[in-house]
């Protein structure tokens, strides 16, 4: 209490300067009419702009809320996409006139809509952690993209989670081809930077450029044909290589990847098992 009084005694003329500057203030705003008229704008400016910031910091955490909801959407909108395209692109007339749909099995596939929950770019082996599991659907080697282009592949499931091997782990290959030619390689990530990773196998005498699109190749199960992976950022060869060393800069930008879909292939068991028999 003493302390208080001290204070109070200490900065009193500062209190009675205030005092009377806000005592001014009232009395000119309420006797003179431009006055008032300029301190009303002012308050009302004052007012809106506080209450812009505040929708802005409530729309701000509901932001999480809509992404969700718009990646699902999206999601469901691609399914039924996928659904059209492929009884357009099938449709064929026979003898009888009758309208046949005949949809070829690998691409019969859908999507499962997932938010990235954990991931790292900046490890050797980075992986990435998915909010969807078993009960919703998901399995081991399964394909995961992004609205970007590939992301990686599904390597393990529990019942609510699942962890994915991005392309920025050496444990995996992609497979891919120029979308231009249609000349196939595995894409490697060497280690060293998540916005980079090299295209091998691609021999000498094959005809690329920088800038050239690389696609997903559709000869393995996990990923159909023509997702992007990412574009020719440059490219060496010495005279004694019989194969290019080709940097590809990745379609993903891993470090503000936030939703994902996993690729459902319908007919992935089936191939599998026929392939499995031919190789016993």
């Amino acid at each position: 209490m003493k302390n208080l009084i001290s204070f109070l005694i200490q900065y009193s003329v500062v209190f009675l300067f205030l005092f009377l500057e806000i005592t001014c203030l009232t009395l000119i705003v309420k006797n003179q009419d431009y006055q008032k008229s300029i301190f009303l704008s002012s308050s009302n400016t004052l007012v809106s702009t506080l209450y812009g910031w505040n929708n802005s910091v409530i729309e701000f955490f509901k932001l999480s809320a809509a992404n969700d909801n718009l990646s699902q959407e999206n999601t469901a909108l691609k399914n039924q996409i996928i659904k059209l395209q492929n009884k357009m692109s099938t449709l064929q007339p026979e003898a009888s006139d009758s309208v046949h749909f005949l949809i070829p099995p690998e691409m019969e596939y859908e999507f499962i809509s997932a938010k990235v929950i954990n991931s790292s770019t900046n490890k050797i082996q980075n992986y990435i952690t998915l909010n969807k599991g078993a009960i919703d659907g998901i399995k081991v080697d399964m394909g995961v993209v992004s609205d970007e282009g590939v992301v990686g592949i599904v390597k393990t499931v529990s019942k609510r989670f699942s962890v994915v091997i991005p392309i920025l782990n050496p444990k995996i290959q992609i497979s891919c081809k120029f979308k231009r030619s249609h000349y196939t390689g595995p894409l490697v990530w060497s280690g060293e930077d998540y916005r980079y990773a090299n295209l091998t196998d691609i021999a000498r005498h094959v005809e690329l450029a920088l800038g050239d699109t690389l696609v997903s190749s559709g000869l393995t199960s996990t990923f159909p044909e023509g997702i992007p992976v990412g574009i020719i950022e440059d490219f060496k060869i010495k005279e004694s290589d019989a194969y290019f060393n080709i940097k590809v800069k990745l379609a993903v930008n891993f470090r503000t990847l936030s939703h994902v879909k996993v690729i459902d292939y319908l007919n992935y068991k089936e191939q599998k098992d026929i392939e499995k028999t031919t190789e016993e």
